[in-house]
């Protein structure tokens, strides 16, 4: 038999509608937090950076399309890597229910890491995400933006990152950065999330919230790391390093594949 506390009929809706008046504040809160979040100051973004994909070199105004709002994905993929960050997989799984929305809601977004695109091509049509992917390979754009760090950018064994001085921990870290265009085809920075900044889009999580247990994270790193897998590497028995990278199962032909 459970453990946990079992109530009568009434004293479980007394309970839970209680509950919910604590659930509408916050909701309330969160609204309001939004509202600053748009009012918040904006910065004139003055090089128009240059990616790459299939078709050849992409600047950044292009990427706007024909909308005014853009969502780049900081996805963590370096130069030398053979497979994407988990953490970023897990959440690139949530952007495809998405995406026709956003498109058609005057919001374009792509996916920048600094990986060859050929390289990223290969992983993307693997996950199958319907999402643009570019390299920024040879561009400074992950190092204005403090997602990618060089020797140079470590100072006494920190980085620069979510806004304030943090242990380094890789070279590659994620996040999320919006940009705007105004009808002169000026690009201005408007936000940037990073870390669990932008935890919310994660609806396994929400799900998850709602279970008795939770988000069961526990241990050894105590957050995704210790059960998110690739979607297409559960039950392989591959694991995931401290820095979010996939760890094959020692021996197996993928662990093989990585060290070609």
């Amino acid at each position: 038999m459970t453990t946990h506390k079992v109530v009568s009929d009434q004293d479980w809706l007394a309970a839970h509608s209680a509950h919910l008046q604590e659930e509408k504040q916050l909701t309330r809160q969160r609204d309001a937090l939004s509202e600053k979040r748009r009012q918040l100051p904006w910065r004139h973004v003055a090089q128009d950076y240059r990616f790459h994909d299939a078709s050849g070199p992409v600047r950044l105004s292009e990427l706007f399309e024909d909308r005014s709002q853009l969502v780049i994905k900081h996805f963590m993929f370096g130069p030398d890597w053979t497979e994407g960050c988990v953490g970023c997989s897990f959440e690139a799984d949530h952007i495809g229910g998405a995406l026709l929305h956003l498109l058609h809601h005057d919001v374009s977004f792509a996916a920048i890491s600094r990986a060859p695109f050929d390289r990223l091509e290969a992983f993307r049509r693997r996950m199958g995400w319907p999402f643009r992917w570019l390299s920024s390979a040879g561009s400074a754009f992950n190092r204005d933006f403090h997602v990618s760090f060089d020797a140079k950018d470590i100072v006494e064994g920190k980085v620069f990152y979510n806004y304030a001085w943090q242990p380094f921990v890789c070279e590659e870290l994620s996040g999320f950065s919006v940009f705007y265009r105004d009808p002169q085809g000026e690009i201005f920075h408007t936000f940037s999330a990073y870390g669990r900044g932008a935890e919310e889009l994660l609806g396994t999580y929400v799900l998850l919230d709602m279970t008795p247990n939770g988000r069961n994270e526990t241990g050894p790193q105590h957050n995704l790391t210790d059960w998110v897998r690739l979607h297409d590497r559960y039950d392989s028995g591959d694991g995931v390093a401290p820095d979010g990278r996939p760890m094959p199962a020692p021996g197996c032909c993928h662990e093989q594949e990585q060290r070609r």
